[in-house]
């Protein structure tokens, strides 16, 4: 057996783990969601080779420092458990490719967490973050960036540096603002800032020649500017539950729109351009 390098546990009923398992030192892939652990063995350690751990689903309050040893893991899954705070030795994890942490209790990160310059994916939805590191920066190749659902009020505008992201989500949080930094991430492909308190967007937003998808809806928007007619790769525009009154002529020139949602808006008159949108 200390020859395994998959071990898959999850969706059992699995209250601690033995002492014994962490013999397993050719470890690649641990599976362990969707149980019942609220502890991990304290030589979890010596697990050196393990290059995806999986814990989602479980009674975690504390991410053990331990799992900060195992410098070749390149996917750690924490979500749905009970973190309330994450540990500084985070950082240390220098080969981090995704790093899932939705569902928790989080209010703060590390500041060491902008260490993991490997990192392309970060889950961090459904906690209570109010506020982001300003080295966020840091975090160069990361593609994917999820905070929906927290307690954002400031849009964390060293964000606009993350040349490499492709998704940035924001919906559900308090953002009133947008800095003029969002046009910065010219490879953005999809945009949510949904659930917020939007009430304008910076022209900036129109450099963003690379959107596919801008979801605006539940916001205070009242119009929208005119280099939205920029984004000519957008293929969903959502502006549902807004507070726009007259239809954005701008809107008619994006031919490559297939799905636009007007819903709950205050609109009396649509245009004629609107039959420009042909592939609507």
């Amino acid at each position: 057996m200390r020859n395994l390098k998959y071990l898959q546990l999850h969706n059992n009923e699995l209250y601690d783990l033995p002492y014994e398992i962490c013999n397993l030192i050719n470890l690649k892939h641990l599976n362990l969601c969707n149980n019942y652990l609220d502890s991990l063995p304290s030589k979890i350690d010596n697990l050196i080779n393990l290059e995806e751990l999986d814990l989602s689903d479980n009674k975690l309050q504390n991410l053990p420092v331990e799992i900060c040893k195992l410098i070749n893991l390149q996917k750690l899954y924490f979500s749905i458990n009970q973190l309330q705070s994450l540990p500084a030795e985070i950082g240390n994890l220098i080969n981090l490719k995704q790093l899932h942490l939705s569902n928790n209790q989080l209010k703060s990160l590390p500041v060491e967490i902008n260490n993991l310059r490997n990192l392309q994916i970060l889950y961090l939805r459904e906690n209570q973050l109010q506020s982001l590191s300003a080295k966020i920066n840091n975090l160069i190749n990361l593609k994917l960036l999820n905070l929906e659902n927290n307690k954002i009020q400031n849009f964390p505008f060293k964000i606009g540096n993350l040349n490499n992201l492709q998704e940035l989500h924001l919906g559900g949080n308090q953002l009133q603002i947008l800095p003029t930094e969002i046009g910065n991430l010219h490879n953005l492909q999809e945009l949510n800032l949904s659930n917020n308190q939007l009430q304008s967007l910076p022209a900036e937003i129109g450099n963003l020649c690379n959107l596919q998808i801008l979801n605006l809806r539940n916001n205070q928007l009242q119009s929208l500017p005119a280099e939205i007619n920029n984004l000519i790769n957008l293929k969903v525009l959502n502006l549902e539950n807004n507070k726009i009154q007259n239809f954005p002529f701008e809107i008619s020139n994006l031919n490559n729109l297939q799905e636009l949602y007007l819903e709950g808006n205050q609109l009396q008159i649509l245009p004629t351009e609107i039959g420009n949108l042909i592939n609507l």
